[in-house]
């Protein structure tokens, strides 16, 4: 089983940052109901659409997708 996307975007915290993916990680470390152990694209933009008001667009999403893709794949 490949690492989590939730597990990935945790290294991209950071508090002091000032990019949209930072923010992003940020935001979902405090989200308690983020889908944490899911590796499923799906799933997770799914629950990004219908839940997360903390992103600004879900192409934050999908390039922090496409990172975890090239560093976890």
């Amino acid at each position: 089983m490949r690492e989590s996307f939730y597990r990935y975007l945790m290294t991209k915290r950071d508090p002091n940052g000032i990019d949209e993916i930072s923010h992003f990680a940020n935001a979902a470390f405090f989200d308690q109901a983020f889908p944490k152990h899911s590796d499923d694209y799906h799933e997770i933009s799914h629950y990004l659409e219908l839940n997360a008001t903390y992103l600004p667009s879900m192409s934050v999403f999908d390039e922090a997708w496409q990172g975890y893709l090239e560093e976890v794949i």
